[in-house]
């Protein structure tokens, strides 16, 4: 079953500003989904939609199986979320700012020392979340979207501005709750060696389009395999010299790129190159990597 289905979502801000298009998410119980794309790629759009910040223009929501439109309050009862920036009240702790919250969901007061020790907050006494430093305000805000047991989490960009330390902590953090509680997770990013670490399936949009959908493992599988990457003195002799050795050479970003070989065939390349006078500035082994595979992707 999905958490999460969207079909032929489509946004428009204006008569010929087009935000979305034909978006179809499927996030699968029990992943964690990554939605991938370059800033302005219309994640938040699409997350805000789904959740009903935006108002839906066309297309089909659907949450545990039931439309959104028809079960709207069920549906976001089961439902945590932290869009853009951490909403809390600067002049109240912790404690104070989940207990307006727990009166609204109605949960157990004892909930609230549960998701504080759940995203690491136990205990910052009297201190205000003002006084919080931006890691501690997106695991309180993490805390908020928890406090009524949620089902599943959709996080926009949570690890946006935090340090190295922090954005570890987040993930550790995210892996519990999916590993731990059983929550399904969406979860926006741009930074794609983080969610590489993090996720089991992606999703990945650029300008509006959905250009891959899958597990990570089938992204990984999808686009191209480790390669050999020549820099060389004399590109279209050094290309005339390997397509007659039997290969098939391309050219990437000014380079040439060969399929992945034996270490002793590149030896063999790179002796004849240098033998006929081609200066070789770089030869090295580029392995299939998420960033790789998604900059092929969005930049054709």
């Amino acid at each position: 079953m999905y958490s999460l289905e969207t079909r032929e979502l489509t946004h428009r801000f204006s008569k010929n500003e087009i935000i979305l298009k034909d978006i179809s998410l499927q996030v699968t119980e029990g992943s964690i989904y990554g939605f991938l794309g370059p800033n302005g790629a219309g994640k938040t759009t699409t997350l805000r939609l789904v959740l009903g910040l935006l108002k839906k223009q066309a297309g089909i929501i659907s949450f545990f199986g039931q439309p959104f439109n028809e079960n709207r309050i069920g549906v976001l009862r089961k439902v945590g979320s932290l869009i853009e920036s951490p909403s809390l009240y600067g002049h109240l702790t912790a404690t104070e700012n989940l207990s307006l919250l727990q009166k609204i969901y109605q949960c157990p007061k004892t909930r609230i020392q549960e998701v504080l020790n759940l995203v690491g907050l136990p205990d910052t006494g009297n201190k205000k979340a003002s006084q919080f430093s931006l890691g501690m305000k997106q695991r309180l805000s993490i805390a908020v979207a928890l406090l009524h047991s949620p089902a599943l989490l959709i996080l926009d960009e949570p690890t946006n501005g935090l340090d190295p330390n922090g954005i570890i902590d987040m993930r550790e953090l995210l892996k519990k709750l999916n590993r731990d509680h059983g929550i399904t997770i969406v979860i926006s990013s741009h930074l794609l060696p983080e969610i590489e670490k993090l996720v089991t399936h992606v999703g990945i949009i650029n300008k509006g389009k959905m250009m891959f959908q899958g597990t990570l493992s089938e992204l990984k599988q999808k686009e191209q395999q480790s390669s050999v990457v020549i820099d060389t003195s004399d590109e279209a002799k050094a290309m005339q010299i390997i397509g007659n050795n039997g290969m098939a050479p391309e050219i990437r970003n000014g380079k040439i790129t060969l399929p992945i070989m034996a270490k002793e065939r590149i030896a063999s390349v790179n002796r004849q190159l240098v033998n006929d006078g081609i200066e070789v500035y770089e030869m090295s082994i580029i392995k299939n990597d998420l960033e790789a595979i998604f900059m092929d992707l969005i930049n054709n």
